[in-house]
């Protein structure tokens, strides 16, 4: 029965592989277009700011999506989960969400709770990060091992 469970879940992360692939070739497409529009409006060559931020993000979208695929590449292939990636790629998401903030739709309460809420999540992932890699700790198959 585990062996069944174990064949199914290989099924499922190659599906989501396969899936997350086809997602992150459209993605690519479209900052590769975003990119080519952005800079052939007038002024030649130029962004604005709402380009650059549109631009930004989606590079950041791409990069966040690589990040996922090599959590579940090294899911698949070696069947642990590295935390050090998957806390990155918060760092990334957390990232681009600072940088595609946009403050005038908000209000100054309202606004200042969100900086206040990213801040705290920025500082609890940098912790995280820096505990990791000075612990040198990887989850496994089933347990922690320390390198």
């Amino acid at each position: 029965m585990i062996e069944i469970v174990n064949k199914f879940e290989k099924f499922v992360y190659g599906a989501l592989m396969a899936l997350l692939i086809l997602v992150l070739a459209a993605a690519l497409l479209e900052l590769v277009w975003s990119i080519i529009k952005s800079l052939s409006n007038d002024p030649l060559f130029l962004l604005e700011s709402h380009e650059l931020t549109t631009v930004l993000g989606a590079f950041l979208l791409v990069l966040i999506g690589i990040e996922l695929l090599d959590t579940i590449k090294a899911y698949f292939s070696e069947n642990s989960i590295h935390v050090e990636i998957v806390v990155l790629l918060a760092i990334i998401a957390i990232a681009r969400k600072v940088i595609l903030l946009d403050p005038t739709g908000m209000s100054g309460i309202d606004f200042g709770f969100e900086l206040i809420g990213i801040g705290v999540i920025v500082v609890g992932l940098a912790g995280g990060y820096y505990l990791i890699k000075s612990a040198g700790i990887t989850v496994g198959a089933g347990s922690i091992e320390k390198r």
